[in-house]
Parts: C-alpha cells; sequence; structure tokens
C-alpha cells in the first residue's frame, strides 16, 4: 500500500481514516486490510440515488439486481462495518447526486453527446463529498476499493496517479479529474494487488460477501434502457422528452430514412438501424458515424468510416503535469474497455488539446472522456467535444 511521503504522523496508532464502503467485495477488503494493520477507522457510505425511484414507468423495469449503490448494497457495507467493529455512517447526497451527475446526464443525452455518469460522479462529487465528511469526522484521509495507484513524486511536487498491478480491473480512466489536493489524502490499496487475491483476502477475512459478483449497473439506470430512463425521469419532472426526430443521412448528405430523437443514438451504434433506413444501403452495415442536435440530423455510414486520427477535449485536468507547454507523446483512452493509443498531444486553444493519433481509431464520441497516459502514469484528461 502507498504511503504518503515523510509525514510521521501517518502512522495505524496515529491515523483515523475512513474507508468508502459501496457493500462490494473491493471496498470490504480494503476495510478488512486497514483495520488488520492496525489503523482506526470510520465507514462511509454515500446515498445517491432512491433505487425504488422511477420503477415501473413505461419502459422501465419494476426491480433489477446488480445495480451499485442499491439498498442491498448498504445493507452490506453495514453488516461488515458491524463485522470489523468499526463507526458507520450512511451519508445521504441524493439531491446533489442528481443536480450533479444526474441531470447533466440527461442533458448531454438530449444534445446528442454520449457522458460517462460514473466518472462524472467521481471527478464532482463523490471524493469531494467523501473527503468533506472525513475532515467533519476527524478522519485524516480516505480509502477506496478502486484499482489504481498513488504516490508522491519529490521531484515534480506533484501526486502521481498510475494505473494497477492488476491491468483488467483498472480504474484511472474514471478517476482523471482527482485533484492533487484529493490525491494526497486518498489512499487505494488494492492498487498492488490481483482481484483474486482481494477476494481471497476478504474470505480470509470471514466477511460473507467475498464472493459477491462485481456491480455492473449504473446505479440510476437498471438494465441499460437508456431512453426509457430519459423519458420516466423527464416525465416525472414535468417535462416533457423534446421533439429532436430527424433524418438519417449518409456522409454525402442523402436521406437514407427517418429516425424518432437523436437521444436515441450514440457514435458506433448499429442496432436498431436497420428498421430506420428506408433507403437500400447495399455495402453492408451502417454504423452511427456523427451526431448533429441543431439539425437533428444523425449520419450513418459503413465501419471504416467511423475511423478518426484525431479529437479535440475540454474540461482539462493536469495530474503528472502542472500544464502542457508544446507537444507530448502519450497514449490516449477513448474508452473504459479502449486499449490506450499512441498520439502526440498539443494545446489548442484556451482549455483546449488536441489529440493526433499515430493510427486511426475507432468510433471517437462526444460526450466521452480522453485519459492521457505516459506509461502506467495518467498525464491527465479531459471530455471529447
Amino acid at each position: 500500500m502507498t504511503q504518503p511521503h515523510s509525514n510521521p504522523s501517518h502512522t495505524p496508532q496515529r491515523e483515523t481514516i475512513a474507508v468508502a464502503m459501496s457493500g462490494g467485495v473491493d471496498s470490504s477488503a480494503v476495510a478488512a486490510l486497514l483495520r488488520a494493520e492496525g489503523y482506526t477507522l470510520i465507514g462511509l457510505t454515500l446515498q445517491l440515488w432512491n433505487q425504488r425511484r422511477l420503477a415501473g414507468h413505461e419502459g422501465m423495469p419494476e426491480a433489477v439486481q446488480g445495480r451499485c449503490c442499491s439498498i442491498d448494497d448498504v445493507y452490506d457495507a453495514r453488516r461488515v462495518a458491524e463485522q470489523l467493529g468499526i463507526p458507520y455512517y450512511l451519508v445521504n447526497q441524493e439531491a446533489r447526486f442528481e443536480a450533479e451527475v444526474v441531470r447533466p446526464f440527461v442533458d448531454e443525452y438530449l444534445a446528442g453527446r454520449t457522458p460517462i455518469p460514473c466518472t462524472l460522479c467521481n471527478n464532482h462529487l463523490k471524493f469531494d463529498a467523501l473527503l468533506t465528511t472525513a475532515r467533519q469526522i476527524g478522519a485524516d484521509r480516505i480509502a477506496t476499493g478502486h484499482y489504481a495507484r498513488n504516490r508522491y513524486d519529490a521531484t515534480r511536487g506533484r501526486w502521481i496517479l498510475s494505473r494497477p498491478e492488476d491491468k483488467s480491473k483498472d480504474q484511472t480512466y474514471f478517476l482523471f479529474g482527482l485533484t492533487q489536493e484529493q490525491l494526497s489524502r486518498t489512499l487505494f490499496p488494492l492498487g498492488e494487488m490481483e482481484k483474486p487475491a482481494v477476494r481471497q483476502m476478504a474470505a480470509d477475512a470471514g466477511l460473507a460477501l467475498a464472493a459477491k459478483p462485481d456491480s455492473q449497473e449504473i446505479c440510476f439506470i437498471p438494465g441499460g434502457y437508456y431512453s426509457a430512463f430519459l423519458s420516466a425521469y423527464l416525465d416525472e419532472q414535468g417535462e416533457t422528452l423534446p421533439d429532436s426526430a430527424g433524418e438519417l443521412v449518409s456522409t454525402s448528405g442523402e436521406v437514407l430514412g427517418q429516425h424518432t430523437g437523436i437521444q436515441n443514438f450514440t457514435v458506433g451504434q448499429r442496432k436498431g438501424l436497420g428498421g430506420a433506413l428506408s433507403v437500400a444501403t447495399n455495402s453492408g452495415p451502417r454504423y452511427v458515424l456523427a451526431i448533429h442536435p441543431d439539425s437533428h440530423r444523425v449520419v450513418v455510414g459503413a465501419d471504416e468510416e467511423l475511423l478518426s486520427h484525431e479529437l479535440r477535449a475540454n474540461r482539462l485536468n493536469w495530474i503528472a503535469i502542472a500544464s502542457l507547454a508544446g507537444e507530448m507523446r502519450v497514449r490516449v483512452k477513448i474508452r473504459h474497455r479502449h486499449e490506450p493509443a499512441w498520439a502526440t498531444l498539443h494545446a489548442e486553444g484556451e482549455g483546449c488539446v488536441c489529440a493526433v493519433f499515430d493510427e486511426p481509431q475507432r468510433a471517437i464520441t462526444p460526450g466521452q472522456a480522453a485519459v492521457f497516459y505516459d506509461g502506467d502514469e495518467v498525464v491527465g484528461g479531459g471530455w471529447i467535444v
């Protein structure tokens, strides 16, 4: 586990750590590990979304298993805290979560972009809320179950975020927005561990949830029903789903069909296009290439037309460097499961960068994050425009 630099007060006997307990095996294993090392712990769970909300609305399921931050997860987190004999608090952040994550997610989708709610949550809410609460209850730092590593580099005078030992569980893509202050007060104890070893550690600690499956669903969108969620949420808010119906067009502007709303599409999508294409296309499957919210046009084309040599990103956060000066060779990750690709990064205007890839990349999607790496280190990141 990475320890802070040259601070003698950071010892198990002197330090209180707030553990972010999600009710999953990873955060529970972190609590068991730190407890065994002798730290004074306080368990914290953020209540972010009422899982019964919108259940049963048209197109929405009554209940779906496997979502993170569910009521069952809260119960599991509390049970682990009781088993380890540590204080536990449930911190209600539902109003802030809706304002800073859910509503922006809805607005982005309606504008034809594809946001990442988990990254929004980490960047704008989760770490900020956890660290604020930790200070209020007398904890020096927080610890989470994220698979990542951080350390202080005295030469650069900066905290560095790096990919974990278990690359298959790498979560640094979702953490690119962490500030230097946040990194300085956060522990990632699982950064040096493989997932099977984490489960074994939880089992050795006698935790009943050692075999609990990982959460797969976005907490407020069960089953991946994005369109149904948008309609149900807006209806609950007394709003009407905007009429964004329009044309499906080729890259040359030929009208190929009609669609019922741009919120139903994302760049790279193939599923669901066939029935909307009224003009025969004889050169293979069609994919969404671009979405134009002003004209409500959705551009479709062949798979090879999804390839692009460059992207632009704004709302940047730098971690390994203070700012970008000149050009920099990096590897760029454009999706969570994307293998980082080599590119040359350079500043382009105020608060914007351009990444030019050595090899064209498929389905670069506005609204997604672009995260820049130097080896395993996270240089920084931003949002694709």
